[in-house]
């Protein structure tokens, strides 16, 4: 993979995070009519239980009546999370925009697109025009910066993820030119692989970092969260909580996200 410390570095007068990103206006022309979607939460930092957000990830659900499963945890989803894995950077296929453009239809909640791609250039704006957002890139496929510039131009909010073995490092020049830090806490590639601890000491300087530079980046976790994880994660400083198999995997889809928000605003309450 390339590394984006070197010559990929944000330029002068680059867009910050957080300008014009709020609201995200009317969907393109292209994207299917749907209630609006929802912005995509920001920090507070003298509030924080009040933006803590758990984001379902779909690729945990059942597919052959996947508006069903949205209908089911919507009433306890702030954002739903899209998996995008192209079989390249990541050994498993699973959707593209036009499932991006169905889920578009039925539901006005945010739509995080998590893309797992070799080559995502190619495809933004057809996640945009499907009614994505939010796209995330990870900073391993390089080209960070005409990526993140693709993103601004389409109007997409910008997210950039890291694996496991990634540095954080290798994202910190970016946090000015961002809007979401996702940071894996499994190898990215299948649902339902347990959490990796050794990850939150990451979790922990990335929000160190966007504190200590005052920035308005929603700092995300992906991978292994469930309502055991969850105040681990969210005591390092995660905001954003994706949960796949710990709500999927359950009946009562609703109550099984319940118990992951209620799990990590116990560590925020004072």
């Amino acid at each position: 993979m390339a590394d984006d410390q070197g010559t990929d570095q944000p330029k002068p007068g680059s867009s910050p995070a957080g300008q014009g990103l709020l609201p995200t206006g009317p969907a393109p022309p292209a994207a299917p009519a749907a209630a609006p979607a929802q912005p995509l939460p920001r920090p507070v930092p003298d509030r924080p239980w009040e933006v803590l957000r758990v984001a379902p990830s779909i690729l945990s659900a059942d597919f052959a009546r996947l508006g069903e499963e949205i209908s089911a945890v919507a009433p306890e989803a702030d954002v739903l999370h899209v998996d995008v894995m192209d079989g390249h950077f990541v050994p498993n296929l699973t959707i593209g925009p036009p499932v991006v453009r169905w889920i578009r239809r039925h539901t006005g909640l945010y739509l995080d697109c998590h893309l797992m791609m070799d080559n995502p250039g190619s495809y933004l704006r057809a996640f945009r025009d499907a009614g994505a957002d939010g796209c995330t890139v990870h900073v391993e496929v390089g080209g960070t910066a005409e990526l993140v510039r693709q993103m601004r131009d389409l109007g997409l909010d910008v997210g950039l993820a890291l694996n496991p073995g990634t540095p954080f490092e290798q994202c910190r020049p970016w946090l000015a030119s961002v809007d979401l830090l996702l940071v894996m806490t499994v190898h990215p590639g299948f649902g339902g692989q347990s959490f990796m601890a050794e990850v939150l000491p990451k979790v922990a300087a990335a929000r160190r970092a966007i504190d200590e530079a005052g920035l308005p980046v929603v700092l995300e976790v992906d991978g292994g969260i469930d309502a055991g994880t969850a105040p681990a994660v969210t005591r390092a400083g995660a905001r954003l909580l994706v949960a796949g198999s710990a709500i999927f995997g359950h009946e009562d889809r609703v109550g099984a996200a319940r118990r992951i928000r209620e799990a990590a605003q116990a560590v925020l309450l004072p």
